[in-house]
């Protein structure tokens, strides 16, 4: 991936029925986002505008590129071809099967922009899962979507903010299953591409922990034996390739060793773990709002807030744009690498 060769971003609308158009109408009036084009439907940035009770103008573009020409604290909308009508008329905080279509219309709309060099990054606002699959689709979620529109080449999600970034070996499948599709290809893999990836923030040899699965890491084949069968090893031959990984260490230790504070620089630039939530609380326990989901992997940068659709809120003008604005500071600083 080298760098891009536009300063134009492209930011999703994620689910209308979600609070993805209101971070993004409060990300625009605070100048946050720099130059960035929204795939999604102009009503619907208009509703979210009026529900955070802005003065923000929202205007349509015939073209992705006419958004460069937009002044600061516009939002510019290019509405995609397909899109579901009534979309800004849909109850607010509610699975709708049109909202789920419309927001995987905006997801591999913004994927061929960036395919074809015309953004320099998208950035993902949430989408509903149950929605998606309402509509028929049958991703689970951004990272297997966009992998698909990559070509299918491999991905891993990072989950990284100040403090810690950790890369998943699995991500939206059943505990169980997971279990039963990690193997030492799954983790050598996961090693190579965070390997890889790390350079574009900077980090040419990243030091890389890798968590076990078992409590204590197995210790020692006692209470599992995933660790000596087929971790290990992985972490063993990645080391053979010249990636500084170590482990696997215990679980329940190693997201404190590796985070990086003021007071606490941390012993590794990111750590590996096995499954969705072994990864992820650990991030989002440092704080939500700071959080930026990374598809790594990707033939370009894609970025998300580090939350959900929160549907309890949607509509109410409360949503923090702040994990929004980390992602959309990522992807700059990643596009740019």
């Amino acid at each position: 991936m080298t760098a891009a060769t536009t300063s134009l971003i492209a930011i999703t609308q994620g689910d209308p029925c979600g609070i993805g158009p209101e971070t993004i109408a409060k990300a625009v009036a605070a100048r946050a986002t720099g130059p960035a084009v929204v795939v999604g439907d102009v009503a619907v940035l208009r509703r979210a505008v009026r529900q955070c009770g802005l003065l923000l103008p929202v205007a349509p573009v015939q073209t992705p590129g006419d958004a460069l020409q937009a002044p600061p604290g516009c939002i510019a909308v290019w509405q995609p071809p397909g899109l579901p009508a009534g979309l800004a008329d849909l109850p607010m905080g509610q699975v709708q099967a049109a909202a789920g279509q419309a927001a995987a219309i905006c997801i591999d709309a913004a994927a061929a922009l960036a395919l074809r060099g015309a953004v320099a990054a998208i950035v993902t606002a949430p989408i509903h899962k149950e929605a998606l699959s309402a509509a028929g689709v049958h991703f689970p979620g951004h990272t297997e979507m966009l992998q698909a529109a990559a070509g299918g080449a491999p991905v891993r999600m990072m989950l990284a903010n100040d403090e810690l970034r950790v890369v998943l070996v699995t991500i939206h499948v059943s505990l169980r299953r997971a279990i039963d599709m990690l193997d030492f290809d799954a983790v050598l893999s996961t090693l190579r591409i965070a390997h890889r990836s790390a350079a574009a923030w900077g980090q040419a040899a990243p030091r890389i922990a890798v968590a076990g699965l078992n409590p204590h890491a197995g210790e020692g084949g006692l209470f599992g034996d995933e660790e000596v069968r087929f971790i290990a090893p992985a972490v063993a031959a990645a080391r053979a390739e010249g990636i500084d990984a170590r482990g696997p260490f215990a679980p329940d230790t190693v997201f404190m060793r590796a985070r990086h504070a003021p007071d606490h620089p941390g012993e590794f630039d990111l750590v590996v773990a096995m499954t969705h939530d072994h990864g992820l609380i650990p991030v989002k326990y440092l704080g939500v709002e700071q959080g930026v989901n990374v598809t790594l992997g990707l033939p370009f940068v894609r970025t998300s807030p580090d939350h959900g659709t929160a549907f309890d809120i949607a509509g109410s003008g409360r949503a923090d744009a702040a994990s929004l604005v980390a992602a959309v500071r990522m992807a700059r600083r990643l596009a740019a690498a």
